[in-house]
């Protein structure tokens, strides 16, 4: 069984990065697209999601810092059920409006920059730091392309 899950756009942004469900719900708000009985649900929902659950940002201001913390992300535990309800509220939102995401999942998110009890905020894992395989020695023999 996977330990953390995350729902995340399906294409990236104009900066390369594939924003979380909560700042695609926003953004579809920012951009005047939802209707007014839609941006009344996500100005509540918002207002309940603040009110439960903890703000990585306010605990471990640099958790998010783009210098020592590059393309850090939130994940969701899995074992936090009440969050994950919460978290469909808004799946369902993205598909009323088309927006594609996608759910990820997996035991080793990356590097930890904050944790709690629902949520993990981690580095990704990268090339070639992360990597876990040797450099492919050349046999003069092209390998097969995908």
């Amino acid at each position: 069984m996977t330990h953390f899950v995350r729902f995340q756009s399906a294409v990236p942004n104009r900066r390369g990065r594939f924003p979380g469900i909560f700042a695609l719900a926003n953004g579809l708000r920012d951009a005047g697209r939802l209707t007014d009985t839609d941006r009344r649900w996500l100005a509540a929902a918002n207002e309940r999601a603040e009110g439960m659950y903890v703000d990585p940002s306010t605990v471990e201001p640099g958790c998010f810092d783009e210098v020592r913390n590059p393309g850090a992300r939130s994940w969701f535990r899995t074992d936090a059920t009440d969050l994950l309800t919460m978290s469909a509220e808004y799946l369902d939102l993205l598909d009323r409006y088309g927006v594609g995401w996608v759910e990820l999942r997996t035991d080793r998110p990356g590097r930890t920059t904050y944790e709690d009890d629902v949520q993990i905020v981690a580095v990704p894992l990268a090339y070639p730091a992360d990597w876990p395989f040797a450099p492919a020695v050349s046999t003069g023999v092209a390998a097969p392309r995908c």
